[in-house]
């Protein structure tokens, strides 16, 4: 008697652990969200010392100055106010409102204006996209590079690791998907230029549109997956997983060889 309940206890134990290290141990979506704040933190400081080494090189200051000065001299020499809000503006005489648009022509008419003009808006652009790049392959390429199991700093620190849908081990080039046509082109560039043209005013209805459809679709694909996944991990087939308690495999050959092993195991146990 004493022989039979051991054997079953010690069955049941076998198959909690097999369980464990067998099934996907997702990780609590807690977690993931402290996880996330943390590296989208650390990403937004890098993000910025990048800009602003980039904006040293290429002399944005002295573009965005020498635009500052053009608008100022009109602004005085037509006396009007031509830094003024769309609402301002909206606002004006006519008198006000025809001094103000010859103001305007003669600065659309300056050509060292309107070339400070173009740069501040073609850096604005290079620089902001070239520093998220950066960060994005510093902070979520190359440091889960060297931690191993796509564990980014946040990861890291709160138990956290990547996988494939299969369970086996990802590689450079998953990684390299997840981070940059995922997390970084679609889910981040993608809205930041929307924003900035929106801010610019050189977009319509379109790019509200755009915005709303990342959304939904980041949403949807967030509640409608087993593994609550987000478009980067649908784009790139990773799972973030509870790292103590998840077995991950280096191989597909060998994540076979285990479930096979498993499956004879238990078959001789119940034989047993």
């Amino acid at each position: 008697m004493y022989v039979s309940i051991h054997v079953t206890i010690s069955f049941i134990l076998q198959e909690a652990v097999d369980s464990m290290m067998y099934d996907l141990q997702k990780a609590s979506m807690w977690k993931r969200i402290s996880a996330f704040l943390f590296d989208a933190i650390l990403l937004g400081i890098v993000a910025v010392l990048f800009a602003w080494v980039l904006s040293l090189a290429l002399g944005y200051d002295g573009y965005r100055d020498r635009l500052e000065e053009s608008y100022d001299r009109y602004s005085t020499l037509y006396s009007v106010n031509l830094h003024m809000s769309p609402a301002e503006y909206e606002a004006l005489s006519p008198e006000a409102l025809a001094q103000f648009n010859e103001a305007y022509a003669a600065l659309s008419a300056d050509s060292d204006a309107v070339r400070a003009y173009s740069m501040v808006i073609q850096l604005t652009i290079l620089i902001t996209s070239f520093g998220i790049l950066l960060s994005f392959l510093a902070l979520e390429f190359l440091v889960p590079l060297r931690l191993g199991n796509g564990m980014t700093l946040g990861k890291k620190i709160f138990g956290l690791a990547l996988m494939t849908a299969e369970g086996i081990r990802i590689r450079a080039v998953t990684l390299f998907i997840r981070t940059i046509l995922g997390k970084y082109t679609i889910e981040t560039m993608i809205p930041v230029i929307i924003l900035l043209m929106i801010f610019w005013g050189t977009i319509g209805i379109v790019g509200p549109i755009v915005l709303f459809l990342i959304l939904a679709v980041q949403l949807g694909v967030l509640i409608g997956t087993r593994t609550n996944a987000l478009i980067h991990d649908l784009l790139a087939g990773t799972v973030v997983v509870d790292y103590a308690s998840q077995m991950i495999f280096d191989t597909r050959e060998a994540m076979i060889a285990y479930k096979e092993r498993m499956h004879a195991e238990q078959a001789a146990r119940q034989i047993d």
